[in-house]
């Protein structure tokens, strides 16, 4: 497996060690809030994602979809439990080794675009590769062929408020794609475009992954967007795993009335 999650917990408070005992005694998140005012983000969560896959994590706000992602890139480390990749613990890492796990074997594209706004299209794209010592010709054919590969050539040198917010979008995911690196993690990527062009980018990403094979983690709520990209989909509620399958298995197998819940909405 790419990536393997090993029985991740993360609490949010002064009380954690007090909070993460409560929980494995089976305490609820609400409970454990209760009695420790401590938040609860990820519960005792497990799953391994295979590489070169997009794997969607769904599931309704507050349930520790994007806390979870956020643990792969170690934005923020767990409370208890392990992050593998290639079979390492990433949680071993010392800041070094972490940098350079960054810089070159896992990006992420996120849901507020995260641009530079000082920076034109071109800057934005190259930043990732300056930053880890590319040579100025690598840095320009890079950006320059992603920035054509997502459809924005002849707009490399404007700048990111001259740009509508499918186009800068867009610049998140050129700039992601050319670090190259083996993990692209993608936090609501697409949640705050509007339905066509939405609809748009998760077709260029399904035909870039079609010659990338990158390994995807794809974080959203919207259960037809898991379902057009998604190999395989996980569901999240209170920070738990609720159930991972293919989209086929969600759909005919929901593996409790919340899971149902979702699918009957989007049948109805």
């Amino acid at each position: 497996m790419k990536i393997v999650v090993d029985n991740v917990y993360k609490i949010f408070g002064r009380k954690e060690d007090i909070a993460l005992a409560l929980l494995k005694q089976g305490l609820s998140k609400d409970d454990v809030l209760a009695q420790t005012g401590c938040v609860v983000g990820v519960n005792g969560l497990s799953l391994a994602i295979e590489a070169g896959e997009i794997f969607v994590i769904m599931g309704l706000s507050g349930s520790g979809k994007s806390t979870l992602v956020r643990h792969l890139n170690r934005l923020i480390d767990p409370t208890s439990g392990e992050i593998r990749v290639d079979g390492e613990n990433i949680l071993t890492y010392d800041m070094p080794r972490l940098r350079d796990f960054r810089r070159h074997r896992v990006s992420m594209v996120f849901q507020g675009f995260g641009l530079l706004p000082h920076k034109s299209v071109f800057g934005n794209v190259a930043y990732g590769l300056k930053i880890r010592g590319e040579s100025k010709a690598t840095c320009h054919e890079r950006a320059m062929h992603w920035i054509d590969a997502v459809g924005l050539k002849g707009y490399e040198r404007k700048w990111p408020h001259q740009l509508s917010g499918g186009m800068r979008q867009r610049v998140g995911l050129a700039r992601a794609l050319a670090a190259d690196t083996e993990i692209l993690l993608m936090d609501e990527a697409f949640s705050a475009l509007d339905p066509l062009i939405r609809a748009e980018m998760q077709d260029q990403l399904l035909a870039l992954q079609r010659t990338l094979h990158k390994t995807i983690v794809f974080i959203t709520h919207d259960l037809d967007e898991a379902l057009r990209l998604g190999n395989r989909i996980a569901i999240l509620r209170d920070g738990q795993l609720i159930q991972v399958g293919t989209p086929r298995e969600i759909l005919d197998q929901p593996a409790d009335d919340y899971v149902n819940r979702f699918v009957q909405r989007r049948v109805g």
